[in-house]
């Protein structure tokens, strides 16, 4: 897998929203005619996913939350991103 450029700027396309499934108390990727379940790691990412945060940005972040090595989460986050964008769920 190519590494991202630490400056890339991940965002939901249009009519794509991160909403919580009240009813089952769980978090939802809704896309045109797509839904994706978001465990609580998705929904961490997720949530930081804005249009203004950049890959870095996030795993900083991310790194601070959960007391965790930058260098071992970024995979993690650029590998769930990339499958993203590759369902038309986030643009990079």
């Amino acid at each position: 897998m190519t590494a991202l450029p630490d400056g890339t700027i991940p965002k939901l396309p249009h009519g794509v929203r991160l909403r919580e499934d009240k009813v089952r108390g769980e978090f939802i990727l809704v896309g045109p005619e797509r839904i994706f379940n978001a465990d609580g790691v998705a929904r961490e990412i997720l949530q930081r996913v804005d249009g203004r945060a950049s890959i870095g940005d996030i795993v900083r972040q991310l790194g601070e939350v959960f007391a965790a090595d930058e260098a071992v989460i970024r995979p993690d986050v650029e590998s769930f991103l990339i499958d993203l964008r590759d369902k038309q769920m986030v643009t990079l």
